[in-house]
């Protein structure tokens, strides 16, 4: 049986209080920045609970994802969850990125493997290979400064897959990581993108019954460009919806493509929260306005943020 399409699916906003958060990757030009900060700027009036910073593989940008780091909490209210991944990186060197992660007051890392060197090279010596060794670490070197975090410990996220990983054997692989990263001390995951209502409440089905516990947050891009949406199926192996790409491809005008991708990453987004999602993570690919035209149409129940709502009044 095919999945439901995303354009006659269904959309009833959620009325639970629910997490909010996003995605940024740091700027590769001035230009960059510029477009990236006025993002910032309307992303930081919904009052996210966090966003989330990416990391380069093997640290490329390593200086500019911690200055961005830096800067979100010194200019903005925002709570930045910094990416890290592992794959050529030692421990050695893993531990002093956290460390100085934890010096700049970040209390929120995501704990990633990171993509595999294209060319076929062997890791260096000591390198951390999973995502699991990454979390242990960074609850080995948390421990290490226990008294510096009296008040405010650190919060690991990790990934999930509602589909089967490029790499896995299966699904039920991917869940059974999924349960070695919580045994390791994870707190929370975030999945990669996917295209189709069911996949998100199927990964759940899967995850609890398998004995995951930890919060299951469900990544959704918006599904405006059809360029992006090619390109994200080829890197992650999944199948778009065939009515969307057909709506998007036959689409009159820039407008009306526009239109149609908010429709569908609505109904995706409502599939997940009408499933139980606890949250939701959009990834913004540092543009503000299609992530802000989705919220609009969700109406999500949020929890009160006092500490904007004063900033708000002040300014």
């Amino acid at each position: 049986m095919s999945p439901p399409s995303l354009i006659d699916h269904p959309t009833q906003p959620s009325t639970a209080p629910v997490a909010l958060s996003y995605e940024l990757f740091p700027p590769r030009s001035q230009a960059a920045e510029e477009v990236l900060w006025a993002t910032i700027k309307e992303l930081e009036s919904t009052a996210p609970d966090y966003v989330s910073v990416t990391y380069g593989a093997s640290g490329s940008n390593h200086d500019t994802a911690l200055d961005l780091v830096a800067r979100l909490q010194e200019e903005t209210l925002l709570r930045p969850l910094a990416h890290l991944t592992c794959v050529g990186n030692t421990a050695a060197e893993l531990a002093e990125i956290v460390a100085e992660l934890l010096d700049h007051g970040v209390r929120g890392i995501l704990a990633l493997r990171g993509d595999l060197p294209k060319d076929g090279s062997t890791l260096p010596e000591g390198s951390l290979h999973y995502a699991q060794d990454l979390v242990e670490l960074i609850r080995r070197v948390e421990q290490s400064r226990t008294a510096l975090l009296c008040a405010g410990k650190v919060a690991i996220g990790v990934a999930a897959y509602p589909t089967r990983h490029p790499e896995s054997p299966s699904e039920a692989h991917d869940v059974e990581v999924l349960l070695a990263k919580q045994r390791s001390g994870a707190d929370f995951a975030i999945t990669q993108v996917f295209f189709h209502p069911g996949q998100y409440e199927d990964l759940l089905f899967r995850a609890r019954r398998a004995g995951v516990t930890i919060p299951i947050i469900p990544g959704v891009m918006p599904l405006t460009s059809l360029r992006r949406v090619t390109r994200l199926a080829e890197l992650s192996g999944v199948t778009p919806d065939r009515g969307l790409l057909h709506a998007l491809e036959t689409a009159s005008s820039d407008a009306e493509a526009q239109r149609i991708g908010v429709d569908a990453t609505v109904a995706l987004a409502t599939a997940a929260l009408n499933s139980g999602a606890p949250g939701l993570h959009l990834y913004t690919f540092n543009e503000h306005r299609h992530a802000l035209d989705v919220l609009d149409r969700l109406q999500l129940s949020r929890p009160s943020r006092p500490l904007h709502e004063r900033a708000a009044l002040a300014s």
